[in-house]
Formats: structure tokens, C-alpha cells, sequence
């Protein structure tokens, strides 16, 4: 289950709270991820070809207006520097 948003894409994912693009697994803050590494918002919809530039821009909208709380998801879903780039064992 999903709670709506002010944002016409976004709405809140049922458990964590974390924002998504609507009827989709794609969070708010794997498009600032992507964007910060550099990709448009084009190349973005190229990577999630299942999405739209109205959606990725959306996206990034909402993290202009909601920063401290996409930072905080970002945070708590970051990788440990320890595991980055090591290949995981059997």
C-alpha cells in the first residue's frame, strides 16, 4: 500500500515511508543517486526506460523540497565503505 504525495508521481511506500515514482520500485533517491553521479535527467530515463522525464523531474523536485528527509534514506541505505567493491563471499 502506498500513501499519496502532494507530487503527482510520488507517493510514500507502505513500511519505511521512502518516496517512489508511483506504481513503480523506483525510489526518489535512486534518481538523486543517479543524477549526482552525473546522469541527466535523459540518461536517467534511459537507465529506467519504464519511466518519464515528467517522472525524473519530479523526482529530483521533490528531493529540492524534501532534502533532509532523502538524505537520511540515502544514508541508511549506503553501502559500507568496508563491502564497497568487494566481491561477496560464498
Amino acid at each position: 500500500m502506498e500513501t499519496k504525495t502532494a507530487y503527482k508521481y510520488i507517493v510514500k511506500k507502505y513500511g519505511d515511508n521512502e518516496p517512489v515514482i508511483e506504481n513503480t520500485r523506483i525510489s526518489v533517491r535512486d534518481i538523486v543517486e543517479q543524477w549526482r553521479l552525473g546522469s541527466t535527467p535523459e540518461e536517467i530515463t534511459m537507465a529506467y526506460p519504464h519511466i518519464n522525464l515528467s517522472q525524473v523531474f519530479e523526482a529530483l523536485a521533490y528531493y529540492q523540497d524534501n532534502m533532509g528527509e532523502i538524505e537520511h534514506f540515502i544514508e541508511i541505505n549506503k553501502v559500507s565503505e568496508s563491502l564497497s567493491g568487494k566481491p561477496l563471499s560464498r
